[in-house]
């Protein structure tokens, strides 16, 4: 039997055949007949329903996908019982229905069944000029889609009247050698067979594979009778809606032309009635009053029982009103979560429906600034979009000078070829970062999300001149230092100048959407948080507490740096703790202030990890400046930095490794921590730190580490005469470490694995260098994802499996997360629900997305409805 997501295709594919083979061929459109959207396409389906609803639709014939395909080999249905279905003198329209309408397809043809004998029949009824605005259009788009001819042959044809049509019909009759057709069968056939063969072809069908259909997709078509939209009293036609499609506030929006047909009023450069009276000129509530107030009722009666705000498309007909179709109106993220939310708080939808209908992914958009669907795109190159939102400032190219723009009031992009930890507090400065190298978990990409900041990383079609301070386009433009660009880390796009933006929207809606959430999900969500800035951010978007605290980074303030490197200078274990006693109150104040932000909540912090190398300096000019700082020699400076300078520093001296071989670093911020401990919670319920050792590979790393760590716990606790508890765990960076949790896990309380460099070290592969082939290596199928965008959950998950499986089988006490740059994608999470993990921890800007996604999966478990992209890891 086939499993797995193509054999869930197979089984459907072979549904809807069975369901085919029991069909007609062509079925006239009422409440009982047998449509459905996966055999007749979503605008058929549709349609059903609103007769069912008993709106004044015009009379329509479904043709199913099977007899579409049919048609595009060759094989005709009964068009005689088709147009039988409609009085002899209807005029018809042909328009397709597609499984999903995203997957698009052929144009609607209009007015069907005009010939010369219906021309003079309308002349009388309608008058010339609306008859032959009628003629003209079918013979054009008949001209163009159906007989293919090039739409310049008419290029000399006059606009309108009776004349263009005569004209049009000669110069049709001179490219074919043939008259127009007249009968109306031979034209419908000549329609049909058209837009039958465009969906089958290549073109069509390598476009909506693209959009994600199937490479079988079936089309179905509907014919329905047109009603004119022109001729004698009010007559038109419109599309109108009950939201705006940006914000997806409460808004009658739409447009109307009178004397139209389809959606010419949506056309650019039409002067269409506004819809609602309005100063600024005449709309349709006061040129047919009555029919205005039919159509919001009818937009309010489909908004009630099809569960979905939706868009009519209308045509008036001497104030009568036709509902041509309706169709689900096109909306941004955020207009996403105000309808869901507003359609579940009248009652229309449960929660847990309006929680399955916005897609976790784009929450991050929502919480920063974007460029404007409507602004103007320079765009003068492009990267991995690293973090999302959108920021507009002046190049600088140094940390110090961001900070000196941020000092003046300017906001700043900061250019770098890679970041480092000497470049954070310029990350602070700045409004956004981009970088020439790095991927999805490169330093700059990392401290982004953390930092809500966008960033783009890994832009290697524009050069970086650092030295010139300029970064060169790929057409040859030159943009210097103080220059404007904006950078778009939602899309990747960097581009010129200053486009128009929309604000982020965190709203009520959104708050409220997100408390349905937590109420429905199943895996606890933390943030990862390294400032007081950091655990501000988690607490506005209701984090359960820090699961990762990076401390390394609370060292490269100036004032701490050289504290940091006179450490590193000395020569003695007691040297080194006389040193870091002066770093302690400053650790402890850091520490308590977490603790006072997040409120009893739990914070993990992470002992030091980089290799000390890191907080060297690497120029001459940054030695020379340090051994004045010291009183030291250059020679001096220049020697230590040589000495730690490693091949491999990523696998070098770091982590656990500096805890044990120079462990005065790790003593110093237990004691910090443990004081911070007893600190905060004199101010309300006593605080819990959960401490993390990290980059650990084997037990006796682990024993080392604890048993200094409860000796400076017993001193501290002596000292101040309180008692207090902590929790110890290990942070699973090295796949060692996954396989021996079974021995790791009875020394500790909790596992946490660090997906980021797990990955790296599972696959062998640089998370900062990766970006320069990943997108081919993605294209070419060798990973169907990034795998430090997207967790491995054959490879690396199947470590995090036995990491679980052999910690639990040894400690089933044991608290279980992941707090990599993974724990905040929604794919992941999935994963991680199953495994069993207790909870997922991310960057600040990413736990509303983590818990709307956790809750998606968790409705998904007990329903069964798949949530909307990534249920099934």
């Amino acid at each position: 039997m086939a499993v797995g997501p193509y054999g869930d295709r197979q089984r459907r594919h072979a549904a809807v055949q069975k369901d085919l083979e029991q069909i007609p061929q062509a079925s006239l459109i009422t409440p009982t007949a047998p449509i459905a959207t996966a055999t007749h396409g979503g605008r058929a389906k549709c349609l059903q329903r609103l007769v069912r609803l008993e709106l004044p639709v015009p009379r329509t014939v479904a043709l199913p996908f099977d007899a579409v395909h049919a048609i595009a080999e060759g094989q005709m249905p009964d068009l005689a019982a088709v147009l039988s279905e409609f009085e002899p003198d209807s005029l018809l329209c042909v328009r397709p229905s597609s499984e999903d309408p995203d997957w698009g397809g052929p144009g609607a043809i209009l007015n069907i069944g005009m010939n010369d004998a219906r021309y003079v029949d309308l002349c009388d009824t309608l008058g010339r000029n609306a008859a032959a605005a009628l003629y003209l259009r079918f013979v054009q788009s008949y001209a163009v889609h159906v007989a293919r001819l090039d739409p310049d042959v008419f290029d000399d044809v006059e606009d309108g009247g009776p004349d263009a049509l005569s004209e049009i019909l000669h110069a049709y009759e001179a490219e074919t050698d043939e008259p127009f057709p007249q009968d109306p069968q031979e034209q419908l056939a000549a329609v049909l067979r058209s837009m039958a063969r465009a969906w089958e072809g290549t073109s069509a069908r390598l476009l909506r594979q693209a959009k994600g259909a199937p490479a079988d997709a079936g089309l179905g078509l509907v014919v329905q009778e047109m009603v004119p939209g022109v001729g004698q009293g009010e007559c038109g036609s419109g599309v109108l809606q009950l939201v705006n499609p940006v914000t997806g506030k409460p808004q009658l929006t739409g447009r109307y032309l009178s004397q139209s047909q389809g959606r010419d009023a949506l056309g650019a450069g039409v002067q269409a009635l506004y819809l609602e009276q309005d100063p600024r000129g005449l709309s349709l509530e006061e040129v047919a009053p009555e029919a205005f107030a039919e159509l919001k009722a009818h937009a309010a009666l489909m908004r009630r029982r099809l569960r979905e705000e939706m868009q009519l498309e209308f045509v008036i007909e001497n104030g009568r009103v036709h509902i041509l179709d309706g169709v689900r109106v096109a909306r941004s993220a955020r207009a996403a979560v105000r309808i869901a939310v507003a359609l579940a708080e009248d009652g229309i939808i449960p929660k847990e429906e309006a929680l399955m209908r916005v897609d976790a992914h784009v929450l991050n958009e929502l919480l920063h600034r974007q460029v404007s669907p409507e602004a103007e795109r320079d765009v003068i190159g492009s990267g991995i979009a690293a973090s999302p939102g959108a920021a507009t400032g002046r190049l600088v190219f140094t940390a110090a000078d961001a900070q000196a723009s941020a000092a003046r009031g300017e906001p700043c992009i900061l250019v770098r070829r890679e970041t480092s930890p000497e470049d954070v507090r310029g990350m602070h400065a700045a409004v956004g970062v981009l970088t020439e190298k790095g991927g999805m978990t490169s330093h700059a990409a990392v401290i982004g999300r953390g930092l809500g900041l966008p960033c783009i990383v890994g832009a290697s079609n524009l050069k970086f001149h650092s030295r010139r301070r300029m970064l060169a386009a790929e057409d040859g433009r030159l943009f210097k230092a103080g220059d404007i660009i904006t950078i778009d880390g939602s899309t990747g796009q960097v581009l010129a100048g200053q486009p128009e933006m929309l604000e982020a929207a965190e709203d009520g809606a959104l708050g409220t959407l997100l408390a349905w959430a937590d109420e429905a999900r199943d895996i606890g969500v933390r943030a990862n948080a390294d400032t007081p800035e950091d655990a501000e951010t988690a607490r506005r978007f209701n984090a359960q507490g820090i699961g990762l605290c990076r401390t390394e980074h609370m060292f490269f303030d100036p004032g701490r740096l050289t504290v940091m490197r006179e450490m590193i200078f000395a020569e003695t274990p007691s040297g080194r703790a006389a040193v870091l006693e002066r770093l302690l109150p400053m650790q402890r104040d850091d520490f308590r202030e977490l603790f006072r932000i997040m409120e009893g909540m739990p914070v993990c912090i992470r002992l030091f990890d980089p290799p000390l190398h890191e907080f060297l300096p690497a120029t001459k000019g940054g030695q020379r400046e340090l051994s004045e700082a010291l009183g030291i020699p250059v020679s001096d400076v220049t020697r230590r930095v040589e000495e730690m300078d490693e091949y491999n520093p990523m696998l070098g001296l770091r982590g656990v490794r500096l805890g044990v071989t120079v462990p005065e670093i790790y003593d110093m911020q237990a004691r910090a921590i443990f004081e911070a401990t007893l600190e905060a919670s004199k101010w309300g319920e006593p605080v819990v730190p959960e401490i993390m050792i990290p980059l650990v590979s084997a037990k006796r790393e682990v024993e080392l580490v604890k048993a200094r760590i409860d000796a400076v716990a017993a001193a501290v606790k002596a000292e101040r005469g309180e008692d207090f508890t902590y929790r110890l765990g290990v942070m699973v960076e090295t796949p060692r470490a996954a396989l021996r949790a079974g021995e790791i896990s009875p020394h500790i309380s909790f596992l946490s694995f660090g997906t980021n460099d797990l990955t790296q070290m599972t696959y062998g592969l640089s998370r900062d260098d990766a970006g320069r082939f990943m997108s081919e290596y993605v294209n070419q199928g060798v990973f169907p994802e990034d795998p430090f965008h997207v967790l491995d959950t054959d490879g690396v998950g199947e470590l995090l499996k036995l990491g679980v499986q052999r910690g639990r089988a040894e400690n089933d006490g044991i608290t279980l997360s992941i707090c990599g740059e993974h724990g905040g994608n929604p794919e992941s999470i999935a994963f991680c629900r199953d495994a069993g993990f207790d909870y997922v921890s991310c960057s600040p800007f990413r736990v509303p997305a983590a818990r709307l996604a956790a809750a998606q999966l968790a409705i998904s478990s007990k329903t069964g409805k798949i949530a909307p992209t990534y249920a099934k890891y």
